[in-house]
């Protein structure tokens, strides 16, 4: 008879309290979880549900005073998180357990290269001399898929996109190669294609590295493309657990199947028959755009010449109906923003827009 592997992290009755104007609330109550090597574990729920304090918690991160651990026990391998103090628990952070945030460019330094910032958390944590923490920084950030690394390297936060970032802070959570990973809401700020590449990224790592990872959201296709396992929470409590695929062939919960009936389904049709209906009642067009072009001019050298000209919007054509929604859709950079500036008037333009 085998024996079952001990989990990487066991978290038992976890309460996470925070004290307001009227007293201490319960924001994580009696939360009891387990996290195996190599896998996956998604914790999904609305905002205020509780997922990112519980992520907090487990990092020892809480903001302090407001929020505490009122009772519950962390433990990473034998050691018992909430008994450790920040000297310590400084010391297993980015080496046993990482932490990769929503918004990278308010976890990055703004003052500091992105060089500086990844060789000092390699050399805080290992015996490296400075030469060699740098050279595993280029390995990092190569292994996260950004070209020129070496060049990155001299680069600050402001002047990377907001994937390649991304891709930073996981070269950053990676480095160390720890046990445990979290990411809490790490692609819900990037546009759908950036945030197709930033998962994969995190399974192909995950497969190199045996990391086990604990992925908080609130988008239910993310949890379908990456969970092994699914811990659904509401009010601070978990009100279902279970395999991916049982959680969403057979959910238990109500709240688990108003969270899955609110996924919006591709070839419902609604939209479009409405659209049809407006048509009929409303033929006029409110807006009609035909061949927009937006182009700005960058200047640069001593007399300020243009040095390169930028096509932001080459060649659009749209109309728009009575009580019509028409949706722009598509990739950081590729011109929906300013077609809009465009169209209310903000942004020189040519071609009609009537």
């Amino acid at each position: 008879m085998t024996s079952t592997p001990k989990p990487v992290l066991d978290i038992a009755n976890l309460c996470v309290s925070v004290r307001g104007e009227d007293g201490e609330r319960e924001v994580v109550s009696d939360l009891s979880l387990t996290l195996a090597r190599g896998e996956t574990l998604c914790i999904a729920g609305e905002s205020g549900s509780g997922k990112s304090m519980t992520a907090l918690a487990i990092m020892q991160l809480l903001p302090q005073p407001a929020a505490r651990i009122s009772s519950g026990k962390i433990h990473l391998g034998d050691t018992d998180l909430t008994t450790l103090d920040e000297r310590r628990m400084r010391r297993i952070r980015g080496d046993r357990i990482a932490m990769i945030f929503q918004e990278p460019m308010t976890s990055l330094n703004p003052v500091l290269s992105i060089g500086r910032q990844l060789t000092e958390s390699i050399e805080a944590h290992t015996s490296l001399s400075q030469g060699e923490a740098r050279q595993r920084a280029i390995e990092a950030l190569k292994a996260v898929r950004i070209s020129e690394a070496e060049s990155r390297l001299k680069q600050f936060p402001h002047e990377l996109s907001g994937g390649m970032r991304q891709r930073v802070m996981i070269a950053m959570a990676l480095a160390l190669e720890p046990d445990v990973l979290i990411a809490d809401e790490p692609t819900t700020a990037l546009d759908v294609t950036v945030q197709g590449e930033v998962l994969e990224l995190l399974r192909d790592l995950q497969r190199q590295h045996g990391t086990s990872v604990i992925l908080i959201t609130h988008d239910m296709g993310v949890v379908a493309e990456m969970a092994d396992r699914v811990i659904i929470m509401r009010h601070g409590r978990m009100v279902e657990e279970g395999r991916t695929a049982d959680i969403f062939a057979r959910p238990q919960a109500d709240y688990t199947r108003e969270l899955l009936a609110a996924v919006p389904r591709i070839g419902s049709g609604i939209g479009r028959q409405k659209s049809r209906d407006v048509e009929a009642a409303a033929p006029a067009n409110v807006a009609e755009v035909k061949d927009l072009h937006v182009r700005f001019d960058l200047h640069g050298g001593f007399f300020g010449r243009v040095t390169r000209r930028v096509h932001a919007v080459e060649g659009v054509t749209f109309s728009i109906a009575p009580n019509e929604t028409l949706a722009l859709v598509g990739e950081s950079g590729c011109g929906k923003s300013t077609t809009a500036k465009a169209l209310a008037g903000l942004v020189p333009y040519s071609g009609g827009v009537v």
